[in-house]
């Protein structure tokens, strides 16, 4: 179990006399050190499974972790063991004590639409805002959350009238959440902490069912996160901890880097690991990254290095405009395609932002070079989806808060958020779900006959649709129900145009062509099946494809460098390297180079092969063609290392010829 590892990786794995910091630098192997002490505590120190509990931030992480422990540990040795985001031990925490926070069991959980719009609604009913302001009070209240800054205490942290209004929102937002009995994604740190923290019988407990703690990608670990581990564990203080302050690229959510120095400070018996020796990059690659980071100031220094080779020269290359810079990339993948027999999807283009994807998606189909742009809209997550799944998900289960509040008023039924919030609080203090509650003659103390006449409405039409799909054919009373509710001129008024309108309608009717495929299916496979099965099985599919293996067609990778952390790729584009972009221009007006400058790192430690970095000297923006600056990040990499190309100032028309022309042979080379 141990033998495959380092020395350095095996002092981590073998230490555990106390709180550990293992530093560890991009592509040295981080994951491995988790996955064996996991196994070593299970198998060499006698820790039971359901008593370990390691944490990270991401599905795709947990999932990797959880396949790799596998491997190590089988059967009763693995039986309890907690392998998941900090999110979801969050939401078992609260499931678990749900009535110690005051909330009913079967809680809903609000994801980002649905934050949005009840404070769309909230604001809309006191203050005319667009949607740059709501967008910015819903940025600034996850902010407080993930500080810990109840809305008291926002009240009076409040430096002008934005940030007051943004208070005062954020307290009726709280207030309404809870009536509803939900939380929000935020809420899944939050509430936890305050728990642990203001209950020491319940702090107690959990401190006695997680007795060691390990952490993935602790740099990017925000206040509450920092606090929900201290407080997990305890005085044991048995916490292994593993991070790399220089790929800290996650400030705009709340990650702070500083996290690492505070670990010291609060453990003064910390002991440091450092994994330096890098398995993925060429030693000219990492020279470049070392050099680069090494303009940001440091508590812990490290140096990476490998035993892959030298490796070929970092090549920089100018290029006339964009639209230059995205043909050239792709007829260079074109080329070495062919030339050195290279799949597609060995090369990966990295930018800062989305928008400079849309010149080398146009190119990529110019040539018939197949593509994947990670981070695409999930069918999913679409609004019209998502609208039609609350109705579907009501249907099956009218105990279904969060849906209900979905659907609600949508299309609108001039039901308010104050109608809601009585609501809410009417069926909480009665125990019973928000469409149980419309229907109770109790709630006419509460209500004005006015608001309980369209609740009831609501609830009555609900209450047939419900009836129809159990006796007559479900997908006819579903269509039935969308006719009902007029989502189609629903669509017409709140899209921008008569062709998305339509467009986001052919969507619902895709889903509900999926439900009746699904629906046969099940029923081909058991006669006893019914809609609730087949929409549960919808209800679900988000997730799975969300769990499915990573997608291994042979396609050029695009991406942000956000996306980019954690991956790897044999040859690596980084495009737009000028000022303004990289590093982007509210970072410089705002002094936070810093994290540009890992960001930039990240994208260079993603390459194991070789590694190209493009620039224009024009690029049009709002219409207007503007010069550009080289980003500073260029002169900051050795000098000696770097192979430049494209430096001069007039373009050589024979060249961009040539160039043309080559790009034609390829294609027909390709089958035109």
């Amino acid at each position: 179990m141990l033998s495959r590892l380092n020395d350095r990786q095996h002092e981590a794995v073998k230490y555990i006399g106390g709180p550990l910091l293992v530093l560890a630098g991009a592509g040295s192997g981080k994951t491995s050190v988790i996955t064996t002490k996991i196994a070593y505590l299970i198998k060499e120190c006698g820790i039971k499974a359901a008593k370990i509990a390691a944490v990270t931030f991401t599905n795709k992480a947990a999932r990797e972790m959880k396949e790799r422990v596998g491997n190590l540990v089988q059967g009763k040795e693995a039986r309890g063991l907690t392998i998941s985001t900090f999110h979801n031990l969050g939401l078992t925490i609260i499931r678990k004590e749900h009535r110690v926070l005051g909330y009913k069991a079967g809680f809903s959980l609000f994801d980002d639409q649905d934050t949005k719009s009840l404070i769309k609604d909230l604001m809309h009913k006191d203050f005319q805002a667009d949607a740059e302001v709501i967008g910015w009070v819903q940025h600034l209240i996850s902010g407080w959350k993930n500080d810990l800054i109840e809305p008291e205490q926002a009240m009076g942290l409040a430096q002008d009238d934005k940030e007051t209004l943004a208070a005062v929102v954020y307290r009726e937002y709280d207030r309404h959440l809870q009536a509803y009995n939900a939380v929000d994604f935020d809420d899944l740190i939050r509430l936890p902490v305050r728990l642990l923290r203001d209950h020491p019988e319940v702090l107690e407990r959990w401190q006695n069912r997680i007795h060691y703690m390990l952490v993935d990608e602790y740099q990017d670990t925000n206040i509450s996160q920092y606090l929900l581990v201290k407080l997990l564990i305890g005085h044991r203080s048995n916490l292994t901890v593993v991070g790399d302050d220089d790929q800290s690229i996650y400030a705009w959510r709340g990650a702070r880097p500083e996290n690492l120095i505070t670990l010291g400070q609060d453990f003064p018996s910390l002991k440091i690991v450092k994994l330096e020796q890098n398995y993925r990059s060429t030693e000219l690659i990492l020279r470049a990254a070392n050099t680069l980071i090494a303009n940001n100031p440091h508590v812990y220094e490290k140096t990476l290095w490998s035993e892959m080779g030298g490796g070929d020269k970092i090549r920089v290359v100018s290029c006339r405009n964009e639209d230059a810079e995205a043909e050239r990339v792709v007829s260079e993948i074109l080329t070495r395609r062919i030339k050195d027999n290279d799949k597609y999807k060995d090369f990966a283009v990295l930018y800062r932002g989305n928008h400079q994807a849309r010149l080398l998606e146009i190119k990529l189909q110019a040539f018939q070079v197949p593509y994947k742009i990670s981070g695409g809209t999930s069918f999913f997550s679409r609004h019209e989806i998502k609208d039609i799944m609350g109705y579907l998900r009501l249907l099956v289960n009218p105990e279904d808060d969060n849906a209900f509040l979905r659907v609600i008023n949508m299309p609108r039924r001039e039901i308010g958020p104050s109608t809601l919030e009585k609501l809410g609080n009417y069926a909480n203090q009665r125990h019973i779900s928000l469409f149980n509650a419309c229907a109770e003659l109790g709630l006419e103390q509460h209500l004005s006959e006015k608001q309980i006449d369209k609740l009831r409405r609501f609830n009555h039409w609900l209450q047939q649709t419900i009836q129809r799909c159990t006796q007559e054919d479900p997908i006819l009373a579903i269509r039935q129900m969308i006719q009902d509710i007029d989502y189609e001129a629903w669509l017409h008024q709140n899209s921008s145009s008569p062709q998305v309108a339509e467009k986001r309608m052919g969507n619902v009717w895709i889903l509900l062509e999926s439900l009746r495929d699904t629906l046969t299916r099940l029923e081909e496979d058991d006669d006893s099946a019914t809609i609730e099965d087949a929409i549960a099985r919808l209800v679900l599919r988000d997730m799975l494809e969300q769990q499915e293996k990573e997608d291994d067609s042979d396609r050029v990778q695009l991406m942000t460098l956000h996306s980019a952390k954690g991956l790897e790729f044999p040859h690596v584009y980084i495009i737009g390297m000028e000022e303004d972009l990289l590093p982007h221009r509210n970072s410089v007006d705002e002094g936070n180079i810093e994290e540009e400058r890992r960001l930039a790192y990240v994208g260079i430690t993603r390459a194991r092969k070789t590694l190209a970095m493009t620039f224009a000297s024009q690029r049009k923006q709002f219409g207007e063609m503007l010069n550009c600056t080289p980003s500073r990040f260029l002169d900051e990499l050795p000098e000696a290392d770097l192979e430049w190309e494209g430096r001069e100032t007039q373009p050589d028309e024979a060249k961009r010829a040539r160039g043309h022309a080559a790009l034609e042979s390829l294609k027909k080379m390709l089958g035109g």
